[in-house]
């Protein structure tokens, strides 16, 4: 009855310890969901630092999170979010502050940054290969066989594993067996045992060669490239959101215009239809209430399209289409203000200029590099496989005492193993692959250069047309607004017919448009031309207005060259 109380007793006991043991294990790896996001966001935040420090000199402050991030997801309703669709709002939005809502609330904005965060995020594995991992398990296990006999036992075990740079793997482990019977004579066994042991490549897979080597390597150009992308995208988008609102800006300009042109017809057909008993045909009057009507469904019509064209730019920028935004005309003048920046640059400089400055550029070449280094990690593992092992452990005697190992016991051994390179099919088709890769990437490279050129050369042929395009425009509006004076006087005099004023005052507005439009395109030509070299600096205040070339290029910058109207004839251009 004794031994049996015993054997209940120690059964117990064994429970509360296999208990004990999974609870603190449990709690020791039960950090919060809160603390692995905080971990991860600070050491990826810190790469993306770190790249921008040694890509451009400087660093801006980066994060990804949102107005919900702060919640947990269960707590974020599909009905809040289509509630929040209809909220209102009345705001007066500036270019600066369209720049301001681009970054802070763009949807695209939002995901050019996540795909850094996730690029950066991937680095982070790729260098936890290659610092010291810990590892401790235990399991326990309770068993009872046919004759009654019970057994517990529970086995751990304790170290660290590391990935080495030269394309090895070190590790070191501790293991501890206990073995308790229940039934019988209690009886106990321990056996621990300290191990070390070491796989080092010599040929196939040493250093740099190696396959985990690589992907590290290849991890942490990648940042490279994710950092450059995302600097060109911010720049990119920036000059997206300046044009988008210029665009809009001349549409009102335009809107303005036709609704002048309205009012002014209306009191044309009024004065006509005054005179049309004794000095106007009828006719006349038709025709002048017909362009009235005209103009106003024009005037209509260009509404409707602002207004489809303001709910885009809120969709862009990630606002509520319930917000009503009123547009900063001052903008416009201060693009008229600044007059016509002069580009003055050499196809040949420019193209120089853009194959050092230029981040796409500068990562399609950095790509081309890659390619050669992938010919040269799938030639190694051509080689035959050569391993320097070599191992060491030691165990304790009964009982057990950690702190008493006899290093005149440790078993140790170290060796070669080698595997001759007889079969290498799969390894022969991975190196031609990436031979043809190699002359892929190759291409692609010639290919970006090419395109690029093309991409200076039309950009400074655009320049030079909207600037000419300007030119014209603004004489033809003296002209136009002198036809329309002295058409006026004419008509009065009764020298010309209705018809020559409709005609005059339809023309006016039509250049007046133009000229906005031509004076809008200009400038952004020119800004697109800055960032196809690389030259656009968007941390500038009010960067639209400014020369980017103004200490750009090396050297003194070349004079402002006089505006030339001449115009060539078609074999001046062919031939030259």
């Amino acid at each position: 009855m004794g031994t049996r109380t015993n054997n209940q007793f120690g059964s117990r006991v064994f429970h509360w310890r296999t208990a004990t043991i999974f609870l603190v294990a449990l709690i020791l790896s039960g950090c919060s969901t809160s603390h692995h996001r905080r971990s991860a966001d600070k050491e990826v935040y810190r790469i993306i630092e770190q790249a921008e420090n040694r890509i451009f000199g400087r660093t801006n402050d980066f994060t990804i999170d949102t107005s919900y991030s702060s919640r947990k997801p269960k707590d974020i309703t599909a009905t809040e979010l289509i509630d929040d669709r209809l909220q209102t709002n009345r705001r007066l939005l500036t270019l600066e502050g369209a720049l301001e809502l681009a970054a802070t609330r763009s949807r695209t904005y939002q995901a050019e940054k996540e795909r850094l965060y996730l690029t950066a995020l991937t680095l982070t594995g790729a260098r936890y290969q290659f610092t010291p991992q810990f590892f401790a398990n235990s399991q326990a296990r309770y068993a009872r066989d046919a004759a009654g006999e019970q057994t517990g036992t529970v086995n751990s075990q304790v170290g660290v594993d590391q990935l080495v740079r030269s394309g090895g793997r070190l590790g070191v482990s501790m293991a501890n067996d206990i073995l308790r019977y229940y039934t019988g004579d209690p009886r106990r066994s321990v056996i621990s045992t300290l191990s070390v042991n070491l796989v080092q490549p010599l040929l196939r897979g040493f250093g740099r060669n190696n396959a985990a080597v690589e992907s590290l390597t290849q991890a942490e150009r990648n940042v490279v490239y994710a950092v450059r992308n995302y600097s060109f995208f911010q720049d990119e988008f920036a000059l997206e959101i300046v044009s988008d609102y210029f665009a809009l800006l001349a549409q009102k300009d335009t809107i303005r215009n036709r609704y002048t042109n309205y009012l002014n017809l209306g009191l044309s057909t009024k004065r006509l239809e005054a005179r049309a008993k004794d000095r106007e045909a009828l006719v006349d009057v038709d025709r002048a209430r017909q362009e009235e009507l005209s103009s106003k469904n024009t005037y209509v019509n260009a509404l409707a399209s602002y207004r489809t064209s303001l709910d885009q730019f809120k969709i862009k920028l990630g606002l509520t289409l319930g917000e009503q935004i009123l547009l900063e005309d001052q903008a416009l003048k201060d693009l008229e203000q600044i007059g016509m920046i002069d580009v003055t640059l050499d196809p040949q400089e420019a193209y120089s200029i853009a194959v050092k400055k230029q981040l796409t550029i500068l990562n399609a070449i950095d790509a081309f590099e890659d390619s050669k280094r992938k010919v040269r990690v799938a030639a190694d593992r051509l080689k035959a496989d050569l391993n320097l092992i070599a191992d060491a452990s030691l165990a304790s005697d009964e009982p057990t005492d950690y702190t008493t190992f006899d290093p005149d016991k440790i078993r140790a051994g170290v060796g070669l193993q080698l595997d001759l390179p007889l079969d290498r099919l799969n390894e022969r088709n991975d190196y031609r692959s990436t031979l043809i890769s190699f002359e892929s990437q190759l291409r692609n490279l010639t290919l970006t250069l090419d395109q690029l050129r093309d991409s200076i050369a039309r950009g400074l042929r655009t320049v030079a047309q909207r600037r000419q395009n300007f030119e014209i425009q603004s004489n033809a509006l003296v002209l136009a607004n002198r036809r329309v004076a002295s058409t006026a006087l004419l008509l009065e005099a009764g020298r010309v017919e209705v018809r020559e004023l409709l005609d005059a005052i339809d023309s006016q507005i039509q250049v007046q448009n133009q000229l906005t439009v031509s004076r809008v395109d200009y400038h952004l030509s020119r800004l697109q031309l800055m960032l196809d070299i690389g030259a656009l600096n968007k941390e500038l205040p009010q960067f639209w207005l400014k020369d980017h070339l103004a200490g750009f290029i090396p050297g003194a910058r070349p004079a402002a060259t006089e505006f030339d109207d001449k115009v060539l004839t078609p074999e001046e251009y062919f031939n030259n």
